[in-house]
């Protein structure tokens, strides 16, 4: 198997024009806080980092990709990078690498990860012949680390301050290191942010040299309502030539980064096409192993007309079924629920009896329930609303953002009236 690094737009600026890359947003979760990212899932019309209009599924990926490879032949890059942070979600991350892998054994495979938990991972992504990893680097002082970020969550224990800032970057230095090892392509992303790390950027751009880093890509940051820097103002271009000009003293530097969406796809700084936001759309409605027969979608009720139960107090779950002909959503049998108790036994028994369903609607679902429905295939959506405006929506590919709960919206919510090509 020959991949031609080459042709990465990220890596390379005379393929930045020619090829195209897409990312596949199967990594909703993420591990560190920093204190100027406001990751919102919903918004369609906003093009930078943490954004996505939907999160899809291995599986479901690997069905988008098959579809957008047609839209777009030019894709020579499959990456991961979010919504959130790719190893804190790390099965989904190398499921879907795996796939991607075995389907197209010559396509380029890449990730961008704050590196917190990578290390564990970098072997694996030699042995499937993934040729970058970027990742995301702001501080090599502690004290200033402590600045940026709120939290940092790591084998299972959360840590702020200094503290967390150090063990973010001792796993990013050895992250570094192992890449090198392996042969794979490091790229390393700094983030200015004016008043807090831009006198300190050139002194990353120093360790990272040090250690083995092949690029290094000096970004403004994105100015975000609703962060803790919400008011800090984006650094003047002049200030961030200063910078890139000052650190390719020590390493070459990316210079065209459009600061991609997590579902990006295309040519680096074109906006998502209506048709790739459709098949986006229409993957996410897949079940999320799509190679399996799964015909309904399961709804908690209190009364038969609104999702309005939470999933941990029904006795019963409604199953349904849409016709495509009558365009009608119809009631196909009620089912028992598992009794309360047994702990996430309790949640394995839903899954068999929803073992033919999509997934399954509901006004609130706890943690437990939703990771072990999800590993049986079986999504998990908290709404609020008319079952039948619901289901007819999730089976046609309708964008249900107005019927997500109030409290689980992200940012403008029902007031963006966006089309998925970028904010004015």
């Amino acid at each position: 198997m020959t991949v031609p690094i080459e042709n990465h737009p990220c890596f390379n600026d005379e393929s930045r024009h020619k090829y195209g890359r897409i990312h596949l947003p199967v990594a909703p979760k993420c591990n560190i806080q920093c204190n100027f990212c406001n990751r919102k899932f919903d918004c369609l019309n906003e093009n930078r980092p943490g954004v996505t209009s939907k999160v899809l599924s291995p599986y479901q990926a690997l069905h988008y990709l098959k579809n957008a490879m047609e839209i777009a032949p030019n894709i020579a890059v499959v990456g991961i990078a979010g919504p959130g942070d790719p190893f804190a979600n790390p099965e989904e991350t190398m499921q879907t690498l795996r796939l991607v892998r075995e389907a197209y054994p010559e396509i380029l495979l890449c990730v961008a990860t704050n590196g917190l938990n990578v290390l564990p991972y970098i072997d694996e992504l030699a042995e499937l012949k993934v040729s970058h990893v970027t990742l995301t680097i702001n501080a090599i002082d502690p004290e200033i680390g402590a600045e940026i970020y709120s939290w940092v969550r790591y084998r299972k224990k959360m840590y702020r301050g200094i503290k967390g800032a150090e063990i973010l970057l001792e796993n990013q230095m050895a992250a570094i290191k192992k890449l090198k090892e392996v042969g794979i392509t490091a790229k390393i992303n700094s983030i200015i942010i004016p008043g807090v790390n831009d006198h300190h950027t050139l002194a990353v751009a120093e360790k990272v040299s040090e250690m083995g880093a092949n690029i290094l890509n000096c970004l403004p940051y994105y100015q975000n309502e609703g962060t803790v820097f919400e008011n800090v103002p984006s650094p003047k271009p002049a200030l961030v030539k200063s910078i890139q000009d000052k650190a390719g003293e020590y390493l070459p530097q990316m210079k065209h980064c459009a600061r991609c969406r997590a579902d990006a796809i295309g040519i680096i700084g074109e906006t998502n096409s209506e048709q790739v936001i459709l098949k986006l759309h229409e993957a996410a409605t897949m079940p999320l192993k799509p190679v399996e027969e799964r015909p309904y979608v399961a709804v908690t009720s209190l009364e038969g007309v609104l999702i309005n139960q939470h999933l941990g107090e029904a006795d019963y779950i409604m199953v349904y079924e849409y016709d495509e002909e009558t365009g009608t959503s119809n009631l196909v049998e009620s089912r028992r629920a598992p009794a309360p108790g047994g702990g996430t036994h309790r949640w394995e028994l839903l899954a068999k009896t929803l073992s033919d369903c999509r997934a399954v609607m509901v006004s609130g679902a706890g943690n437990s329930p939703t990771q072990v429905l999800k590993k049986q295939g079986i999504e998990v959506m908290v709404l609020e609303g008319v079952i039948d405006e619901a289901v007819a929506g999730y089976f046609t590919g309708k964008d249900l953002k107005h019927l997500i709960k109030s409290s689980q919206i992200h940012a403008c919510g029902t007031s963006c009236k966006g089309t998925g090509t970028g904010c004015g």
